[in-house]
This record gives structure tokens, sequence and C-alpha cells, in this order.
């Protein structure tokens, strides 16, 4: 198959060159010898053979660049190549690497986000435990000051037997102590 696709594009070159020159001639031309040329004369106009050996000399060196290979582009679209996966797969090959961007940007941008609502949700997890810390410490500052109050000290005292301390009945003295200049 491919053998034939190759026979089939030399002979479209061939008949391209033939059609170029006017000429039906199928003889490969001569390689010219690049030491054996002399240099053309400017004032001389070339000759349509000059011009067929100088096109047939292009089309050898654009069959020497490119390689077996290489396919030609072709210039229809058939249903089978849709079909068989031809046309998918030149569009592929062509675009691999903007196709290998696209997929990793796009991966970046889900593990972005996939982080972005990890932290969403860890955020509102510490907000949760931040109130219900707020709540624990307004509750033990409660506690602590109803605790603190004489009247619950003086019962507290009460209740304790073994502790012998009674509230004062007489004010408290203040003493005056002078300050040395």
């Amino acid at each position: 198959m491919a053998k034939r696709d190759k026979d089939m594009k030399q002979d479209d070159v061939q008949f391209d060159v033939e059609a170029a020159t006017g000429t039906d001639d199928q003889q490969p031309a001569e390689e010219p010898a690049a030491d054996s040329q002399e240099p053309a004369d400017d004032s001389q106009e070339p000759t349509a053979g000059d011009n067929k050996e100088r096109l047939k000399e292009k089309l050898k060196q654009m069959r020497n660049q490119t390689s077996e290979g290489d396919e030609a582009p072709s210039t229809s679209l058939r249903f089978r190549d849709v079909l068989g996966g031809d046309f998918l797969w030149a569009l592929v090959r062509r675009q691999l690497w903007l196709i290998i961007l696209v997929v990793l940007i796009i991966t970046a941008y889900v593990a972005v986000r996939y982080q972005c609502q990890q932290d969403a949700i860890d955020i509102s997890q510490l907000e949760r435990d931040l109130e219900g810390a707020k709540f624990e410490s307004l509750s033990s500052s409660s506690n602590l000051t109803r605790m603190s109050r004489q009247s619950n000290i003086e019962k507290m005292l009460q209740a304790a037997d073994s502790i012998e301390l009674h509230p004062a009945t007489q004010p408290p003295y203040i003493i005056d102590v002078p300050v040395e200049k």
C-alpha cells in the first residue's frame, strides 16, 4: 500500500515536471557535475533545456531532502480516512505539544481547585472549633466569677468544717507609713 502511494506520488511529480517543461519524455536527466559547470553568462537567455535541467535538479534535491516515511499533504478529505482514524491521527500528531500543554494546564487547574476546596473545608472546621473554644472560655469565665463571689466563698468555708476561717466582723485598719524623702 505504501509502495503504491509512493509510486503514485512520484508519477504526480513526474507529471508536474513534464507539464512545466512541456515534454513527455520519461528519461531521467543526467545530473551535471559541479566541477564541469561553467558559470552562466548573464547576457545569454536560458533555454528550455536549461529550465528543464534546473527543474529536474531541484526535483532531485527535494526528493533527497524528504524521507520515505514522510507523507505528502492530502488535499482531499476522504470518508475512509475519517473512519480509519488517519485524519484524526494526523491532526493529533501535528498538535501534540499543544495537546500536552492543555492537558497539563487542565491538570494544574483541577489540582489547584481541589486544594482550594480542601483549604475552605479546613477554614470552616477551624472557625467552628474557634467558636466552640469561645463558648467554653465564656462558660469557664462565668463559672469562675460565680465561684469567687464572697457569698459563695463563705458557703464553701462553712461546708468544710476543718477550715476555721470566719468572716471579719470589724473593718480593716488603715496604717499610714510615712514615705522618706
